[in-house]
């Protein structure tokens, strides 16, 4: 079968032909590129890399033998065996969802891990209660796009969208942010931070980027805020004072989709799609044929500016 092989270690995929994988298996409808392939293929992740070469890919919606269409994510797929982005994918150790009829496989694969990590840390790791004042860092990129849509779904009061596109910002403002910054061009982060939440700072901030613009928003945040970090885009490391943290009685909590149980991350991800049917969400899908996955997977490690979806 054709397939994206990685061959070496920080090396870009090729198309290539493959054996057929074992065990209970899909047929691979769409398999979403995020920034957790790049970081396998580069040796990022403690747990490393599955055995050169191999095909990537973390996720993906496909059909299964008996005719279901499912989406399949987390396990060891694509982290240490191999991905999704082929024509057909084993299931192994993955969760496996079923896909609510009739929804562009696209979209349901764009929704799952880039759309959760946007939805999951307002919804269920840290939930609105309603009436927070929301600052969504990263608000440009897909998983950004979808939390600050999130906000106002679920209740904030004032959102600001923080990002480095002026195209980006621009959609944000469009559906849902009541105000946008341009990380790159606003100076001395923390009181702009403040002065877009009329000089009180954010009660709630979610966080893809850590670094600099973490640092800033926890100088920055209202008393007894709540900061959701779940990537580092902006830096591994931020510097954070403790007199902020502490005299703010600040909530700093860490997410990952992985470690979501399987029942809350399917609830969640039926949820989800269902308000992207309901068009309450959208996410930008981009559909790459396998044959243009080397030059996709260079516009990932760019920054795309939407969500690119593998379409075998």
């Amino acid at each position: 079968m054709k397939a994206a092989v990685i061959r070496e270690v920080g090396a870009m995929p090729e198309v290539g032909d493959v054996a057929e994988p074992s065990g209970e298996t899909i047929e691979v409808l769409a398999a979403p590129l995020n920034p957790i392939d790049l970081a396998v293929s580069r040796g990022l992740l403690a747990t490393g890399h599955p055995e050169l070469p191999y095909v990537p890919g973390c996720e993906a919606v496909g059909r299964t033998a008996d005719g279901r269409v499912v989406w399949i994510y987390g396990g060891t797929l694509g982290r240490t065996t191999n991905g999704a982005i082929a024509e057909h994918a084993a299931v192994g150790d993955a969760h496996m969802v079923d896909v609510p009829e009739g929804v562009d496989p696209a979209l349901a694969a764009g929704l799952g891990i880039a759309g959760l990590a946007g939805w999951l840390p307002l919804a269920w790791r840290a939930p609105l209660a309603g009436g927070e004042n929301v600052l969504v860092l990263g608000a440009t990129g897909s998983v950004g796009f979808v939390a600050l849509q999130a906000a106002r779904l679920l209740g904030a009061a004032r959102i600001v969208a923080a990002g480095r596109s002026a195209a980006g910002l621009e959609r944000a403002a469009h559906y849902g942010a009541d105000a946008t910054l341009r990380l790159d061009e606003a100076g001395d982060l923390v009181p702009a931070f403040r002065e877009a939440f009329g000089g009180d700072g954010p009660s709630y901030v979610f966080d893809p980027l850590w670094g600099e613009p973490a640092a800033a928003a926890v100088q920055a945040a209202a008393p007894r805020a709540t900061i959701v970090n779940l990537g580092q885009s902006a830096g591994a490391t931020a510097e954070l004072s403790s007199a902020a943290v502490r005299f703010k009685n600040l909530s700093i909590l860490g997410h990952t989709n992985y470690l979501v149980p399987p029942d809350e991350l399917a609830e969640h991800y039926r949820r989800l799609v269902g308000h992207a049917v309901a068009g309450e969400i959208r996410l930008d899908v981009e559909r790459v044929p396998l044959d243009s996955v080397a030059d996709a997977w260079r516009r990932q490690a760019e920054g795309a500016g939407t969500k690119l979806v593998v379409v075998p």
